[in-house]
């Protein structure tokens, strides 16, 4: 049996995108999820179609967790791929629960709503990472490769934390 990982220990990694998306978005998208959950980490998502279902297939293709925040009432709108979906009832402004909840966000491609997570996850001080084609956003960090996106994702979580840390000693 494995041993059980604290909640806090745990990274949760938001992906956020499109909720349809085309070939190519989507083998991104799966490739993200695999990287995520080959750290361990949670992968959260709203739980959709599109860049959500196609990160959460690649996270469960290699045994990881995942987590969906719905915007409706009905958890049967998950996609098949979420292992906890969490009904929401909010709609879009669902998206400030996702950034809440995430350690870093990574953007997969977009529309509007993937716009607003960004924004959200800027001002709530979370690690955003977009991976290209993206929007040019001051305060995001651009990558060229899913991997790429998943590992400065971790690295900037751990920075924060270390950050944290640090001012919590020496108050």
């Amino acid at each position: 049996m494995k041993t059980p990982v604290k909640a806090e220990a745990r990274k949760q990694i938001g992906v956020i995108g499109a909720g349809t998306c085309g070939i190519e978005v989507r083998a991104l998208a799966e490739r993200v999820g695999r990287e995520i959950a080959k750290r361990g980490a949670v992968l959260l998502c709203g739980g959709l179609g599109g860049v959500m279902e196609a990160a959460a297939c690649g996270a469960k293709k290699e045994g990881g967790i995942t987590l969906g925040i719905l915007p409706g009432t009905l958890r049967e709108e998950a996609n098949l791929w979420i292992d906890i979906a969490v009904v929401s009832g909010m709609g879009h402004a669902r998206n400030v629960l996702i950034a809440q909840s995430s350690d870093a966000l990574i953007a997969v491609n977009g529309e509007y709503g993937t716009l607003s997570e960004i924004a959200l996850g800027l001002k709530m001080g979370k690690p955003v990472v977009v991976l290209e084609p993206g929007w040019k956003i001051e305060g995001v960090h651009r990558v060229e490769s899913p991997e790429e996106a998943v590992e400065l994702a971790f690295k900037l979580t751990e920075e924060k934390k270390s950050l944290k840390e640090s001012i919590k000693e020496k108050y």
